[in-house]
Parts: C-alpha cells; structure tokens; sequence
C-alpha cells in the first residue's frame, strides 16, 4: 500500500528529508517516530501528494505520488495535528461538506456520515456545534472526517496530542478498530507507549533519515541485544558450578539470583530450566525491554557519531 525508494525533499539548502525507503503491507500499522524538524511531517506531506520529493519516488495505493497526485489524495485519509474542526458547524454538516469536497453523491454521503458518527460514538451528538465537542470528541469527528470517502490508507499525524488519558485511550481504541486488512495506517507520533501498543512496525528517522526500521521485536534484538532474563531462587542456591548451556552469558549472581543473556531462547531456556531441576526456582523471567529504550539508544548513537564526525 505504501512504497518509497530514495524518498527525498530538499528546501533551498536544507534536506528535510533525506533518501527514506520504505515498505508497507496492507493491513499494517506503521509509526514513524522522531524529534521535532526531523522530517516526519515532510514525509506524510509527500505521501500525500501535496509536496514533490526533490529525488527517489513513493507509491500509494498502488498511485505514484508525481503522476497521480489526484487519485493519491483521493486514495488517503489524514488527520493532521491541528485539524481544522468548523466549530460553528454540526458534525452531520461538517462530514456533509467534506463528503462534497471527496465528490460523494448526497445518498452516499448521508449513509457515510450516519454509519461513522455511529462507529465513533457520536450519533448522539451529530446535530451540536462542534464548538461545544471535548477534545476526545473533536479528535473523533476529525478522524471521522478521514474517514468519509472509506480510504485504503490513513495517515496520522500526533492524534492524540495534547489529550487527557481518557481521551486519548478512546482515540487508541478507535485506530486499533480501523485496521483491517484492506487498510495501511501510518501514525506519527512522540507517545512510545501508544506506539508500542498499536505499530506493527516502527521506523525511527532522524534528521530526514531513516535510522533503523522493523518490528519492535526486530528492533529489540538488533538496538538491545540478545533479550535477558532473571532467574529467582526461594533460597540461598550456589549456582557457581552450573555449566550454562552454549549461547547463554552469565551477567550477574547473588545468592538468590541469576541474570543471564540467551540468544536463542526457544532452545536454551528449556535447557536452562532442566539445569535447574533441583533448585528452588521462584521465577524464571525476561527483563523488560522497552521501545523507550529502543529510541534513546538509536538517538543517542546518532548524535555520538555526529560529535565524533
């Protein structure tokens, strides 16, 4: 649903985004984290067809971006951090005039704006000002908004910016519920737990470049490392003489503990397990890792190259 080879946009003599490939399967989630200015913006606005990268090309919905920027826009939903809500207007004359702009006949728009406000909770509320919404409400119509012409790919930009956890927590469940396997999804945003929670896959882009990309679990193991685990005994136990099984580091030891590194888990935590047989194991379990983690070591290993450079 989405491809990007070279992808690039260049302003004046600044590169705000610099040779981004990317790959995206239908029925994914895809979020795109990085700091402020660090090209994520710039790259949704070309995969939306409103800016022409200055190099590489991008394809979506099987649309390229250049050529077929009318049927791109057509093809997409997005929700931008600041939406542009019609205060003054209800919620059934808002989704009316967007479904006039996406050239829907009146029979279809009705039918679209009626199903929505009732998938998003707001059928109660579709003949009050929009001005009188909650912010959890507001961000719901906006992706209802998204919505109206039933695109094949969303594009989000921080939806849950600026929300109460309450609110925030309703918009998560909404985008899990939208997924589907008929439609890609691409979330910017600087919430790692929300990411965590929602992403199949996760690319971290720093200064218009794509640092690494995967799923967190991918991520994990190559930013990380070999995933470890702690093992707690009810009692004193020596394991000092305990031969450990071949891909599996002792990191640490106390009388009644053993913190050791496993590069192949599946294999050798049985192995490990059997070892332990006569031991009073408490609890045999993986440290958590986070993709907090993930993140800071990303981007702190690119600013240590930078100072070096």
């Amino acid at each position: 649903m989405i491809e990007t080879q070279d992808l690039s946009k260049q302003f004046h003599d600044f590169m705000a985004v610099d040779g981004v490939n990317l790959s995206v399967q239908s029925g994914q989630i895809l979020a795109l984290l990085g700091q402020n200015g660090a090209g994520k913006t710039t790259t949704v606005r070309m995969l939306t067809a409103l800016l022409h990268p200055s190099r590489g090309w991008a394809r979506v919905a099987g649309y390229d971006v250049v050529r077929n920027g009318h049927d791109v826009r057509a093809s997409v939903g997005v929700l931008t951090e600041q939406h542009g809500l019609y205060m003054r207007m209800t919620a059934v004359e808002y989704l009316d005039f967007f479904g006039q702009v996406y050239s829907l006949a009146p029979s279809a728009r009705k039918a679209r704006s009626e199903n929505l406000l009732e998938y998003f909770g707001l059928a109660e509320a579709a003949k009050r000002r929009i001005g009188e919404y909650s912010k959890g409400m507001r961000q719901k119509l906006a992706l209802a908004r998204a919505m109206i012409h039933d695109p094949g790919v969303l594009l989000l930009d921080e939806p849950t910016s600026a929300m109460d956890p309450e609110s925030a927590r309703l918009v998560r469940d909404e985008i899990a519920r939208l997924k589907s396997s008929s439609r890609t999804i691409v979330i910017c945003s600087h919430n790692l737990t929300e990411v965590e929670a929602l992403a199949d896959k996760i690319a971290i882009i720093y200064r218009g470049r794509i640092l690494v990309q995967g799923t967190l679990d991918e991520l994990k193991r190559s930013v990380l490392g070999a995933p470890e685990y702690e093992i707690r005994f009810a009692g004193a136990w020596n394991a000092g003489g305990l031969e450990l099984p071949k891909g599996v580091e002792k990191l640490a030891e106390t009388p009644t503990s053993l913190k050791v590194r496993v590069e192949a888990p599946q294999a050798s935590n049985p192995q490990i397990l059997k070892l332990l047989s006569g031991a009073p194991v408490m609890a045999f379990q993986e440290e958590t890792r986070t993709l907090e983690q993930v993140y800071l070591k990303v981007m702190a290993e690119a600013k240590g190259r930078e100072y070096v450079q």
